[in-house]
């Protein structure tokens, strides 16, 4: 990257008239530049989360340059946890959410939220694949009622009677 690149981009520019706070990690591909915490443009350049804070979403962008970890700012080994940079002025607003989009939404977080033994739905996720079901039904913990968003459905009487009624066949 030349020093009109990293200036056009906001980067800041050592003695020699590089770029003093973009480096090329050895792992990285050429050409893509990673930034210390803190120092990447924030009006031209952004991470996912910082475009849907905006509004917007990269849009089939590529990544531009890549943001290192505040712990690893200023050191010369790899970060293991870049963020993924991408160019504002491409990005795309956030599509509408649709009414069959947020049925899917909800139908998927019920599947997560409600427990597979009282049948009751939670405001918050549920371990379902180290316990199975809610801490009342694993060990009797007894549950606050203001994170059940619904309660357990009650049997109906009356569907219950004619459940116990014979059957009749029609004949054809």
């Amino acid at each position: 990257m030349t020093a009109a690149t990293a200036a056009a981009r906001g980067g800041t520019h050592d003695a020699a008239g590089g770029p003093g706070d973009v480096s090329h990690g050895d792992d990285q591909p050429p050409g893509l530049p990673t930034y210390d915490w803190n120092t990447a443009p924030r009006h031209l350049l952004a991470t996912r989360r910082q475009l849907r804070a905006r509004g917007l979403r990269p849009g089939g962008q590529n990544p531009v340059a890549q943001l290192r970890c505040k712990d690893c700012t200023g050191l010369t080994r790899d970060c293991g946890r870049m963020a993924w940079l991408y160019q504002v002025a491409l990005a795309l607003p956030v599509r509408q959410m649709t009414l069959a989009k947020e049925v899917a939404l909800d139908r998927a977080m019920a599947a997560r939220q409600t427990c597979p033994k009282c049948r009751r739905r939670f405001i918050a996720c549920l371990p379902l694949r180290t316990l199975g079901s809610c801490l009342e039904c694993y060990d009797g913990t007894p549950v606050d009622p203001r994170l059940v968003m619904f309660p357990a459905p009650q049997p109906d009487p009356a569907a219950a009677d004619t459940a116990t009624l014979p059957r009749r066949d029609v004949a054809a």
